[in-house]
């Protein structure tokens, strides 16, 4: 290994797309455990040892989309769909502030139900009765809609690109267009969102120089959040069959994110904790991640919102969720913020 790159990493000093690439193509054990310790040094130094718990409510499992790598996608039909009452988001929200959850996440497939009138009036209630910030993950709206999310109250919202290669993107997702979610993130921006995105790790196709690209990418739009996490291959898709993603190369993502972005908030991803259960989401926080996502879906709902398969805490009620989270947590020696957790970034929302 090339001294150069460690002196470059200490020294804060930019990686090339070259420089991600030979980082991401570690396999020797100790180098890898070089690449891990500064990318926690740099948490360390930038965002501190508090861990951040947004509490996670997947509505609806309903999406307009036929992405083929996701389960939820429209044209699996093999999967029993959902959407929950007002009421239900409602309750869901408050019990995770009783947890002291300081962020909520409202996630849903592309469910064209969920009016904008509808989301703005939930925002507002949950803003009403709970002091949390809210995060939407619902994907891609018109930019009028986005306005008047934010303006209802909505403090964030999450937007994944999944891969930066435009072919890759497009071999993908057969009916989205990779420059128009792109100009989505530039609107969310433009409207004073938080803009949270990421990416899949391991997607057929996907080489070590688009991971790069990728990373790059979080650093040119900088995001205030940036979810990245293995492609889990699922049975009722196109793309069923194909290898998924290691949990190995994930972590190294997960490190060099940190060190591109430095400030940026990074989930410990439940997709790792799939791959990894023994330790997934503790070893992403000891790589550089500084946010965690514990489920508060009512159960009956739970295991519908598959994504992937074989996700773990399916079964778990939101208390055990919380619990298990918290000593996790502990026993790599880090605190939890009793803050928002807003963006870290100059000019962003603040604290």
């Amino acid at each position: 290994m090339n001294s150069e790159l460690w002196e470059k990493i200490d020294n804060e000093i930019p990686l090339t797309k070259e420089d991600i690439v030979t980082l991401l193509a570690l396999s020797d054990p100790v180098e890898m455990e070089s690449l891990f310790k500064r990318a926690d040094l740099i948490r360390k130094k930038y965002v501190g040892d508090d861990v951040h718990l947004r509490g996670l409510i997947e509505f609806s499992n309903i999406c307009r989309k036929g992405c083929y790598y996701c389960g939820i996608r429209s044209g699996n039909t093999e999967i029993q769909r959902y959407r929950m009452p007002g009421e239900e988001i409602i309750l869901a929200a408050n019990m995770a502030a009783s947890f002291g959850y300081k962020t909520i996440v409202l996630q849903s497939g592309e469910d064209p139900y969920y009016t904008v009138d509808i989301l703005a009036a939930l925002i507002k209630e949950i803003k009403r009765e709970s002091h949390v910030a809210i995060t939407l993950s619902i994907g891609e709206r018109e930019r009028e809609e986005y306005q008047k999310l934010f303006d209802a109250g909505a403090d964030r919202f999450l937007l994944r690109f999944e891969t930066s290669n435009p072919d890759l993107y497009k071999s993908l997702h057969p009916d989205s267009d990779f420059q128009h979610r792109m100009q989505s993130l530039i609107w969310l921006r433009e409207i004073g969102f938080q803009v949270g995105s990421g990416v899949m790790i391991g997607l057929p196709g996907q080489t070590l120089e688009d991971l790069a690209m990728d990373i790059l990418k979080f650093k040119e739009l900088e995001l205030d959040m940036i979810g990245v996490g293995p492609y889990i291959s699922h049975p009722d898709t196109p793309l069923a069959g194909s290898a998924s993603g290691d949990a190995d190369i994930t972590l190294k993502v997960v490190a060099l994110t940190r060190i591109v972005t430095r400030n940026t908030h990074i989930p410990a991803t439940t997709a790792l904790a799939t791959l990894r259960p023994s330790d997934g989401r503790e070893k992403a926080l000891q790589v550089g991640a500084n946010v965690v996502m514990p489920n508060v879906t009512p159960l009956k709902y739970r295991e519908l919102y598959e994504l992937y398969p074989d996700k773990i805490c399916v079964n778990e009620a939101a208390d055990q969720c919380n619990n298990c989270i918290r000593q996790r947590i502990y026993s790599v020696g880090r605190t939890i913020s009793s803050g928002h957790g807003h963006s870290l970034k100059t000019g962003q929302n603040g604290v």
